[in-house]
Parts: structure tokens; C-alpha cells; sequence
């Protein structure tokens, strides 16, 4: 029996990056449909669930992508609503690799050490990946903010944050490099996930700051998002503190990627948002 996965885009170009993985993740065939919406999802839907017997229906799976959090999650949502009884296959969410991008930064933040009561600041964290990456460190215990060149705008992702996962995060307005390294002030941890080629952090910011333990940059291209820190840095010390580059993390990120699609095969009605990718993640790290 074959193994099919069902790549629904909400882009009108489905990402190469997630057909790449989820063959490389162990699917036999995967489909990519793009632009698609709650509207139009159903009976591609009804198309996975009504085929196969249901001993075969695990190999049946469905990958929800798209660069827009917001549409994805709607998609997702449209997705689940069509599932009943035993007619369901398992699922998997991940708009702009932000729930694998932010599951693999925060799992090592949190490897071998806890992160309990800690105060963390996301910078730039209003997209896919800053918000999860938010919700993560305040499920770890953390206190956390986020910032944005625009007040509104992060008030705007802490309240969606609040309505989706119910943890409150503290949004901070930060409209260059100085503001954001008053921002930082206090923080044990700092976690960068601003747009590609945007730096986010002056060096002198962190380097002699006593209280910061812990920074991740989720940027691999140049100009990095937190000057001092390399793209490669893996749990390395720098200034006395650890940090993490875009790719000393993004390993554990595709692995796991590829780990939650061989997982989808294994049952059919495996469900992976944020809080189930996070919790495999943390199986892997290290």
C-alpha cells in the first residue's frame, strides 16, 4: 500500500521546501494543490477520507502549508471539521516551517536545563515563527515578550496568541536596533525571528550583558539577525553566553520535519499542530 501524502497549500505555488521533506520523510507519492481555502479544501478532504479501508487508512496523510500562519490555521481548521467517526487521516500543520522551525529552536533552548520563570523577548515576533516561538517558551514556564517595529501590530499577535493558545505574552514596540536592546534588558533569553537579511541585535547589545544566558537566530541570511552570532553556532559560547545560529538549529528542524511525516503514516488520526511538534522535538534534541 502506498504511502500518499496530500500537501494542501494556502499559496498559490505550493512550497518545494515541504515536497522535498515529505518525500525525504518517507512518502511514497505526495500531491501539492495550492491556493486553497476552507471554500475549497472539502472534497479534496472527502477524497482522502472515503477511498481506502480502514485498516489502510494510515497510509493516507495530509500536510497543511502555506506562508500566511493565519490562513494555514483556517485551512487546518477546515480540514479537522471534515473528519468523523473513523473516516479521518492523520494531519500535519506547518505555514512557513514555523512549527518545526520554532519546536527545534526552543527544544534546545530548554535541552539539559529548565527554563521555568525565565524572562524571554522574541524579536520581531509577530509572524508564524516568532508567535510559536512565543507560545513555546511560555509553555516552558518562561515570561515572555515579543517585539515589533509597530506597537499595534504586536499587540495584535499577543491577542491572537492569547485567543489560540491562552498563554499571555507582553508585545513591546521596537523601532530600531537601540529600542531593542532596551528591550532585551532583564531577559535571560532572546530569540530572533525577523525577516531574512534584517539585523535585529547590535552585538554590543548581548555581549556584555550579565543576565542574558541564552540567544537563537532563526536567520541564515546575511545580514544575520543577532550580530555575533554565526549561522552555524550550535550551543556554542560566546560573551559567556549560549547561542544557537539559523543553521546550528535548523538540523533538528528538518529532522523533525521529516520524523512528523513518517509519524502521520504510522495511525490515522494523528494530529500535529505546535504542541505535538514541540513535544516530539524534545524527544529528538540532542
Amino acid at each position: 500500500m502506498k504511502k500518499l501524502l496530500y500537501q494542501f497549500d494556502t499559496d498559490t505555488h505550493p512550497a518545494v521546501f515541504d515536497n522535498v521533506v515529505a518525500y525525504d520523510g518517507g512518502a511514497d507519492h505526495v500531491t501539492a494543490y495550492g491556493a486553497l481555502t476552507p471554500a475549497t479544501v472539502g472534497a479534496l478532504v472527502e477524497g482522502t477520507i472515503f477511498t481506502r479501508a480502514p485498516k489502510d487508512k494510515k497510509f493516507t496523510a495530509i500536510f497543511v502549508g502555506g506562508s500566511n500562519m493565519a490562513e494555514g490555521e483556517a485551512l487546518f481548521k477546515a480540514v479537522k471539521k471534515k473528519f468523523f467517526a473513523g473516516f479521518r487521516v492523520s494531519v500535519m500543520l506547518d505555514s512557513n516551517g514555523s512549527n518545526t522551525t520554532a519546536a527545534a529552536g526552543v527544544a534546545w533552548l530548554a535541552h539539559g536545563r529548565v527554563l521555568q520563570g525565565k524572562r524571554a523577548v522574541v524579536l520581531a515576533g509577530t509572524g508564524p515563527v516568532g508567535q510559536r516561538v512565543a507560545v513555546m517558551l511560555a509553555r516552558e514556564g518562561c515570561r515572555v515578550a515579543i517585539t515589533s517595529r509597530a506597537l499595534v501590530r504586536a499587540q495584535a499577535a499577543a491577542q491572537a496568541i492569547a485567543e489560540r493558545f491562552k498563554v499571555e505574552v507582553q508585545a513591546i514596540e521596537a523601532v530600531d536596533n537601540a529600542a531593542r536592546a532596551r528591550a532585551i534588558l532583564g531577559a535571560q533569553i532572546v530569540f530572533a525571528t525577523g525577516a531574512a537579511g534584517v539585523a535585529l541585535l547590535d552585538e554590543a547589545a548581548w555581549k556584555d550583558a550579565p543576565q542574558l544566558e541564552l540567544l537563537s537566530d532563526a536567520n541564515a541570511t546575511p545580514a544575520l539577525g543577532i550580530e555575533g552570532i554565526e549561522m552555524m553556532d550550535k550551543g556554542k559560547e560566546r560573551h559567556g553566553k549560549t547561542v544557537w545560529g539559523a543553521i546550528g538549529f535548523g538540523a533538528l528542524k528538518i529532522a523533525l520535519h521529516r520524523a512528523c511525516i513518517a509519524r502521520m503514516f504510522e495511525q490515522n488520526d494523528l494530529v500535529l499542530d505546535g504542541e505535538e511538534i514541540h513535544a516530539i522535538a524534545k524527544t529528538m534534541v540532542g
